[in-house]
């Protein structure tokens, strides 16, 4: 009892620290986010991807992004995959085979995860009031990217979350939030994908806790519908009757869908490794048959999915070349228009530098051209002056001359 106690008092303590720290620690691939690698090239390859979600850089941009854009929760949008006739590994419940148009959710979940979300970025997703859709790629985040122990932790306040989100594309599959969080923790398949595997162990625990809290979690789920077959009346057959004794020795088998899986899972395992081993002749013959021309087909979509990507490849590198043509011609046209406007502005200061010089050439001539006229003028002033004063000083000579002789024809 004590080793028990201190046991589960370091599984506390451990509780404890992980909610403390704000940084979420990253379960499996830490590069593809356990994502489909069908769906995780699409997301990669797609336009919506690569050009408008990388220009966001923070995790408010994405947020608002998802706000406005985000309809639905499938992988694929309405009508752009098709799976009709596609089996085994290429059926679209092992969402692989043939893709499509990826969907404006998935991308907007995979740019989240390449900006490493903090636990309290993913907490304020979960308690987000704008929009159901944030709510619900928090818990699809939180089921691809975290330990399959700590789902049960994370999602247990959310199960009976009465808010009302339609995840189907296209509407028509409304269904609770709290239907939608038991949905991710007791089913693999979502929509022609799958979610990351819960290890046998932590699935049973996690059903036995809802079978706890919602007695009715071990037959069908909540929101699936079962019609009754023929001759069904609700009650089991009297020939499939079992004793009460037989019922009470037999332990618990996990639930119907997680068993369903995990014998399909076998199932396809075995059949990989028997290859064409059968016992019947005429059964391995047509079993071959329907495995080549699935392979055929398979092997034809492929390369129809090939050619299609080269081709996108190779518009993608015309488009950038005819880009950076267009960019390099741009470039260049503004560097003669610069180069222009410096030569018009290098010809005008030259003129004016040059009207500049001229004006001041033809200031000091005119100021020569003064000086010169005011000093011609003024020796031709000094001369008149003289000359007047020769003139003066000569009618005076004469004038005493004519009065001294006067005076001496008066004696």
């Amino acid at each position: 009892m004590a080793s028990t106690r201190e046991h589960s008092e370091e599984e506390d303590e451990e509780d404890t620290k992980k909610k403390n720290s704000n940084t979420l620690p990253l379960w499996g691939n830490e590069k593809t986010m356990n994502l489909n690698t069908l769906l995780l090239t699409n997301i990669q390859s797609s336009h919506y991807f690569k050009v408008n979600l990388f220009e966001y850089k923070t995790y408010h941009e994405v947020i608002d992004e998802i706000y406005y854009k985000v309809t639905h929760l499938e992988p694929w949008e309405k009508g752009s995959r098709k799976t009709a006739g596609q089996s085994g590994m290429c059926g679209g419940v092992r969402g692989v085979g043939v893709g499509g148009i990826v969907s404006t959710a998935f991308s907007c979940l995979y740019k989240l995860f390449t900006l490493r979300l903090t636990r309290k970025q993913v907490t304020g997703l979960l308690n987000h009031t704008d929009s159901p859709y944030l709510r619900g790629l928090g818990f699809m985040y939180l089921r691809y990217t975290q330990p399959p122990a700590d789902l049960w932790g994370w999602f247990e306040p959310f199960l009976e979350d009465e808010e009302m989100i339609d995840v189907k594309a296209g509407g028509g599959e409304e269904m609770m939030m709290g239907v939608l969080v038991r949905k991710m923790l007791t089913k693999l398949d979502w929509y022609g994908t799958l979610f990351p595997r819960i290890p046998v162990p932590i699935q049973m625990k996690i059903q036995k806790q809802l079978q706890e809290r919602f007695p009715a979690v071990g037959g069908p789920q909540v929101g699936d519908v079962r019609r009754p077959g023929p001759g069904e009346d609700g009650r089991r057959h009297p020939a499939r009757e079992r004793s009460a004794s037989r019922e009470r020795q037999r332990p618990q088998a996990p639930p119907r869908d997680i068993a369903e899986e995990i014998a399909l899972e076998k199932e396809r395992i075995r059949r990989e490794r028997e290859g064409s081993r059968g016992r019947d002749g005429n059964e391995s013959k047509s079993r071959d048959r329907r495995d080549s021309k699935s392979r055929e087909r398979h092997d034809s979509k492929t390369r129809e999915h090939r050619d299609s990507k080269s081709r996108d490849h190779r518009d993608s590198k015309t488009r950038d070349h005819r880009d950076s043509k267009s960019r390099e011609h741009r470039d260049e046209r503004r560097r003669e228009r610069e180069h222009r406007s410096r030569d018009r502005d290098r010809h005008r200061s030259r003129s004016r530098s040059r009207e500049r010089r001229h004006r001041r050439s033809r200031s000091r001539e005119r100021r020569a051209d003064g000086r010169r006229e005011r000093s011609q003028r003024s020796r031709s002033g000094s001369r008149e002056r003289r000359r007047r004063s020769r003139e003066r000083d000569r009618h005076r000579d004469e004038r005493r001359h004519r009065r001294s002789g006067s005076r001496e024809r008066r004696r």
